[in-house]
């Protein structure tokens, strides 16, 4: 064969083998990639050529999907108490994409996932039909917490302690999803972007505030475990007030006539005592403060419940005056209303915090599992003494103290307020807290919550954790405990 022939025929060879390969990978590698393009109509149009799988309550769905007037997509998801549940299911939009569990099981709602099909299915890729995401949402704990929270802008997390199921999640103002998940919802969409007071934002899970007192569990669960203290009971060595060291500022109390000085734990849970909790954190010392705070979930990035929760922050400080704040919530420590209710339910639960988890399985249409979170991790935070004994003192605070708006008749319930100032030199509205668990000795049932109100229209002089918090506590603990 001619030399110019045979190299013109490689040259051939070699570019035929180049398209080949470059055909495999845009079909088997970058295929993926292209499919799930935000650009891509077509992968739009296959997610709503026919009805969603469901998000179901308690057996019920949550979601559904409505046929369409005219366009290429077929059908639009709707929602039953949109407003209610938002702060679980998140949206699903044919413009605007979608969010929390909506987002996050995008593939088995629209029937795209591999483990949705079966072995033809997936060489053929063929799209078959969705699957479910059942919740672990109790109704009664949801409705409980929306209807209490009412026009107030706040949030609350109800958790089973004993096995780490999200029971409510609510996130006031709310909105229904079903006004944004079609095509023609530009206004309502720029009406929702541009309130000032987001009612997209999850606050539930994914705004991180200063905890305020509520806080203060940390610190006296950090001081037993030390030894520090020998129990709830052992009085301690605080000066009211307390001078911050290195400065020429005391650390005071709300209540001047509190008996605050040298209080032991329990008093000082009960009155909320500033000087005592500020002295504690600046004696345990910086890192043993955040060791504990981290074994709650604090400072942990990653927190999935499955929706990723926004870190809670124990700072790190070289001052003691500001150790002295963290002592009692301030200074750079936020903490969700998740994170305040994991606090609560690792001290219900016997020192022993269960991962939180407000999904109990992902099945296909015929209901068969795919995903279970039944049987979750668990880490034991405190021991079972300091658990009992920052229990005790929580009741003392619920039946004596500053927090007496949560009682239950018949319940054991213990709680922890918190005040936490908001605005710089605490200018704006302070932010009212309250977590607390409740145990039915009848029934075995229990429940741990977490309250915050960032603003109710209530004058600043009357804003305080019983005052607006823990009213809506107690009431998504009657409900769980019901």
């Amino acid at each position: 064969m001619n030399k110019t022939i045979r190299r013109a025929s490689a040259l051939c060879l070699l570019l035929v083998l180049a398209l080949l390969g470059r055909a495999t990978y845009v079909q088997f590698y970058d295929g993926r990639a292209l499919a799930d393009n935000e650009h891509n109509r077509r992968t739009t149009i296959a997610q709503y050529a026919k009805p969603l799988g469901n998000i179901i309550v308690a057996g019920s769905s949550v979601t559904g999907s409505e046929r369409t007037d005219s366009g290429d997509l077929a059908y639009k998801r709707t929602y039953t108490n949109g407003d209610l549940y938002s702060a679980v299911t998140g949206y699903s939009s044919q413009v605007y994409g979608a969010t929390q569990l909506e987002g996050i099981y995008r593939d088995v709602l629209d029937g795209a996932d591999p483990e949705l099909k079966n072995p033809i299915d997936a060489v053929t890729g063929k799209q078959t039909s969705p699957g479910n995401v059942l919740t672990t949402i109790d109704p009664d704990v949801q409705k409980a917490a929306y209807q209490a929270l009412g026009n107030k802008k706040g949030a609350a997390v109800a958790i089973d302690p004993a096995s780490g199921k999200i029971l409510g999640v609510v996130s006031t103002p709310s909105y229904d999803p079903s006004k944004i998940s079609g095509t023609t919802d530009a206004a309502a969409w720029k009406q929702l972007t541009e309130d000032k007071d987001q009612p997209m934002l999850n606050r539930a899970l994914r705004q991180a505030l200063p905890p305020g007192s509520t806080f203060k569990l940390v610190v006296a669960s950090a001081a037993l475990e030390d030894g520090l203290y020998a129990s709830v009971d052992t009085p301690t060595h605080s000066p009211n007030p307390y001078p911050l060291p290195g400065t020429s500022t005391a650390l005071s109390n709300e209540n001047a006539s509190a008996p605050c000085k040298n209080a032991n734990i329990r008093t000082a849970l009960e009155y909320s005592c500033n000087n005592v909790f500020g002295k504690m954190a600046v004696d345990l010392g910086q890192d043993k403060v955040k060791a504990m705070a981290e074994k709650f979930g604090f400072n942990a990035s990653k927190l999935d419940v499955p929706v990723r929760a926004a870190e809670s922050v124990y700072p790190s400080t070289d001052y003691k005056s500001q150790t002295a704040q963290t002592g009692i919530g301030q200074f750079d420590v936020t903490a969700t209303p998740l994170q305040m209710a994991m606090v609560s339910a690792a001290l219900a639960n016997d020192g022993v915090l269960i991962d939180p988890h407000m999904v109990s399985k992902v099945t296909d249409a015929d209901g068969d599992t795919l995903k279970s979170f039944e049987n979750p991790s668990s880490t034991r935070v405190v021991s079972s003494s300091t658990a009992r004994q920052i229990r005790s003192a929580m009741r003392t605070v619920v039946d004596q103290g500053t927090g007496t708006n949560a009682r239950i008749s018949g319940v054991e319930v213990g709680g922890k307020t918190g005040t936490a100032q908001h605005g710089e030199n605490n200018s704006k509205t302070p932010y009212a807290w309250f977590t607390s668990y409740g145990k039915d000795s009848a029934t075995g049932k229990q429940v741990a919550v977490a309250v915050v109100v960032e603003d109710s229209g209530a004058e600043r002089s009357e804003v305080s954790g019983n005052g607006l918090a823990a009213p809506i506590a107690q009431k998504m603990m009657a409900a769980a405990l019901k």
